[in-house]
């Protein structure tokens, strides 16, 4: 059996560090292992015995992007399994963020995304086999305060995600959304911007913002454990993939709670809903 190539993007830090480390150690895979700063990947030589590749890339570079996908075929033939975990986060009310980062931050979040995605699609779909890990968040299921451009980008990793998934189903591509809730990564802390509340009116939301950045590294999740499941699934799951993936107890109960809620609400307005079409002739 010829060993699976996978590409794990933001590889530097938290759950793509985990699973580059964890994949670096399986005798059966090839790993194109990604950041901005390949010298923060040293930590993978010591697994490498040709297996490797390291490669500079940030997402929002379509160059590098390109480049990327190019080497990983050139020096393994196949790409197939694609992590796109590259990411982060912006804390700040909605109306007082700075929209600069906003922008930014879905250039990362979604269009890196969507652009690594597009670049592997054409291998997977020749090879007629293929998986597509995405990560988005609790936070692409159910919104709190000072997470809306946040919310933003991962509803909308949410969106596209589903709708590739229905799009490859018959041609052997598998998609898998991941659903975190609080892990013990760098997101809440050197990988996500803050911008304080001024107004009076938001002054109830900074500790929200200090809390949330103060509690990096102290979450409950163990991004090991997170890096297992994942590799777990894909290799050992796929044909029964699951299409949403909550990682954490916060994750799975908010979630569960979130749709629980919004079923009811869709039943008791289901009436109301249907009297907006013209009546059936």
């Amino acid at each position: 059996m010829s060993n699976k190539t996978w590409i794990v993007t933001g590889t530097s830090t938290g759950f793509g560090k985990e699973l580059a480390a964890l994949l670096a150690q399986q005798e059966d895979v090839n790993l194109v292992a990604t950041a901005r700063h390949t010298d923060q990947l040293d930590y993978l030589d010591q697994y490498d015995h040709g297996q490797i590749l390291k490669h500079n890339l940030d997402v929002t570079n379509s160059d590098e992007i390109k480049d990327t996908i190019n080497n990983a075929l050139e020096k393994f033939g196949t790409i197939d399994v694609l992590v796109n975990n590259a990411g982060l986060g912006y804390f700040a009310t909605f109306e007082e963020s700075d929209l600069k980062e906003a922008k930014y931050m879905f250039d990362v979040n979604v269009w890196g995304l969507a652009e690594m995605t597009q670049a592997v699609l054409p291998t997977m779909r020749k090879q007629r086999f293929g998986a597509i890990v995405n990560f988005s968040s609790i936070g692409g299921l159910a919104s709190f305060p000072i997470w809306s451009f946040y919310h933003g980008t991962k509803y909308a990793v949410e969106g596209i995600s589903e709708s590739i998934a229905k799009e490859t189903a018959d041609l052997g591509i598998k998609m898998m959304i991941v659903e975190p809730s609080g892990f013990r990564t760098d997101w809440a802390g050197r990988s996500s911007k803050k911008t304080m509340p001024t107004h009076d009116d938001y002054q109830k939301f900074a500790k929200d913002i200090t809390t949330n950045a103060a509690g990096a590294h102290h979450e409950p999740g163990d991004p090991k454990a997170a890096a297992k499941i994942i590799y777990d699934e894909v290799t050992d799951n796929f044909a029964d993939l699951p299409l949403r993936l909550p990682l954490g107890k916060f994750s799975v109960d908010t979630a569960i709670e979130k749709y629980e809620n919004t079923l009811k609400e869709f039943k008791k307005s289901r009436d109301l809903s249907i009297s907006a079409d013209q009546p059936e002739k």
